[in-house]
């Protein structure tokens, strides 16, 4: 049954999920600066330019899988388990306890 609520009363509105890319660029900056690397030789081992490695870094941009691919290998981060983090970390941000592949219960509305 639903929570009926005094009309003066509202919801904590729930904090917004972090978006992919932010997660994304806080763990390879974090991997980076745990390793003691600069940005601009890990963007050089990477083949990229250290502007967008900043820019990855930052959130700003949305890299291919094979820039993903690239950063982690420069890095010696596995993806498999950078990718599982990160998944984690938006999982909790979001405040749910979904397993992997599980959807919740009830219809599922497509938009048309």
């Amino acid at each position: 049954m639903a929570d009926i609520l005094p009309f003066h009363q509202k919801r904590a509105d729930p904090e917004p999920e972090p978006l992919w890319r932010d997660v994304l660029g806080q763990s390879l900056r974090a991997a980076r600066e745990e390793q003691g690397g600069r940005l601009v030789d890990v963007a050089e081992r990477a083949g990229i330019s250290p502007q967008y490695l900043s820019e990855i870094e930052r959130g700003r941009k949305e890299p291919s899988s094979e820039m993903i691919a690239a950063v982690t290998g420069a890095l010696g981060v596995d993806l498999a388990d950078l990718l599982v983090g990160i998944a984690g970390t938006v999982r909790r941000g979001r405040g749910t306890g979904l397993a992997v592949g599980r959807r919740p219960a009830g219809p599922v509305l497509m938009a048309a």
